[in-house]
């Protein structure tokens, strides 16, 4: 059977994977949204592809995307990871991970969770989109843009506004499957 996919997610098993299964799924754990936050801004100026092969070096670099955890980090836990082949090696990228581990935490400490953050900025809710092109799908909108601005002013870094749409994407904040996609419904329910 042809099943009918985003474009996005033809043409590699690894992306097809991840877009039948993840992508656009709501998800309000806070590792999942830390992983996923951490994954887009490590994404700037590559392929996505490229990026969930280093996943698993992801997982383990950054201790399973524990935000307590990595927000311990070290200048010379970094250094390390600079030298580590399973992830993309860009010291601000790294550094922007602890950074955010840390700003994840504050956010704890005030008695709320990440996820909980992320959502109220979003909306609350998923929203609906009707796209039938991939042309149609903005690389960042102005919920992005409060969400960038917001996420900056807390103390995150490598979050601009298409970091945070392709994020708000890929957490299920916004249904970008384009309609003709078999996942589009099943997302929206």
């Amino acid at each position: 059977m042809n099943v009918r996919r985003c474009s996005w997610a033809q043409g590699d098993p690894l992306l097809s994977e991840y877009h039948d299964r993840e992508w656009g799924v709501p998800s309000f754990d806070d590792r999942h949204l830390f992983e996923l936050l951490t994954l887009e801004g490590a994404q700037a100026g590559l392929a996505w592809l490229t990026i969930l092969r280093k996943r698993d070096g992801y997982r383990r670099a950054f201790a399973e995307f524990d935000p307590a955890a990595v927000a311990r980090f070290r200048p010379q836990t970094i250094d390390r990871l600079l030298r580590d082949p399973g992830i993309v090696r860009h010291r601000g990228k790294l550094e922007s991970v602890r950074s955010n581990a840390r700003a994840v935490m504050v956010i704890r400490r005030e008695g709320g969770s990440f996820g909980d953050e992320v959502w109220k900025l979003a909306g609350g809710r998923p929203k609906e989109n009707m796209w039938r092109s991939l042309e149609q799908v903005p690389a960042e909108t102005a919920g992005s843009r409060e969400m960038s601005r917001e996420l900056r002013r807390r103390g995150f870094r490598f979050v601009g506004p298409t970091i945070c749409y392709a994020f708000m994407q890929a957490v299920g904040m916004v249904n970008d499957h384009l309609v003709g996609c078999f996942r589009h419904r099943q997302v929206g329910r």
